[in-house]
């Protein structure tokens, strides 16, 4: 079989990768990942655009995945399935920080009557890796797996605000903020401020720069030893949340929640 011509991109990963790099895991991955909430089925030629690939490995990839399980297709189109989120689930599974916050804060959830979530971070994105919410019709929240931008986000300011001057100058030089909400603050110059007022503040409040109608505030999450491995929010909807009750009530809550998981971190 003739080999595949890598992409710029897998010329780069495979060089600092090395010899030991799997590109046919990697392609795998990729293609799983190129399916969202806007792209929940496509097509060979969709996929092989998204990922930079030729038709005919494109081809093979989903040939396997579709054997393995983890996708479908109906003759043109092509979706995952469920087996996907076997996947997701070895990680929670695996991942005790998840074990323990799941428990706390369905607890706060329910003394609060509003979402939360803890998240970590993962490239430019943070990801929720638990979240609670209350029973009602209408959910504003997030759920476990939804990324979110980090420096658009309270989870992911309160996160950053743990980097030293160099960390965090060199995160937001390669990041690429994106106005979600006319609230979204996308110039580098005004989020550094408004990460280093997180730092000294202790918290993060973003209001509607994420998804209008919707505030959070959030603390770090920290490990016993002190370092940073995440953040815990409280989001509500605006007219349910003024400003000064997400400082006045949630925001201690809050930190009695991040107190009392640290001691369980290790």
């Amino acid at each position: 079989m003739p080999r595949i011509k890598r992409s710029d991109a897998e010329e780069r990963l495979a060089e600092v990768a090395g010899p030991e790099f799997l590109e046919a895991l990697a392609r795998g991955l990729r293609i799983i990942q190129t399916f969202g909430s806007d792209r929940r089925q496509l097509s060979l030629s969709d996929i092989a655009k998204l990922v930079e690939l030729p038709r005919a490995s494109v081809r093979r990839t989903l040939h396997t995945l579709i054997h393995l399980g983890f996708a479908e297709t109906d003759g043109r189109m092509f979706r995952l399935t469920p087996r996907v989120l076997t996947l997701a689930g070895a990680y929670l599974l695996s991942n005790p920080i998840s074990n323990i916050l799941q428990p706390a804060l369905e607890r706060l959830s329910a003394d609060i009557n509003e979402a939360c979530s803890a998240a970590v971070l993962d490239g430019e994105d943070m990801v929720m890796i638990a979240h609670a919410s209350p029973p009602r019709v209408l959910q504003l929240s997030g759920q476990i797996g939804l990324r979110i931008p980090a420096v658009s986000s309270s989870l992911g300011r309160v996160l950053l605000a743990s980097f030293d001057d160099n960390q965090l100058d060199a995160f937001l030089a390669g990041a690429r903020p994106k106005r979600l909400t006319p609230h979204t603050i996308v110039d580098r110059k005004e989020l550094r401020r408004v990460i280093l007022k997180a730092r000294r503040d202790g918290y993060s409040l973003v209001d509607q720069e994420v998804e209008i109608g919707f505030r959070s505030i959030s603390v770090a999450l920290r490990r016993v030893d002190g370092r940073t491995i995440g953040a815990l929010n409280v989001g509500v909807h605006s007219e349910r949340g003024p400003l000064d009750t997400m400082r006045k009530h949630f925001l201690p809550k809050l930190r009695a929640l991040a107190d009392e998981t640290r001691k369980q971190l290790i």
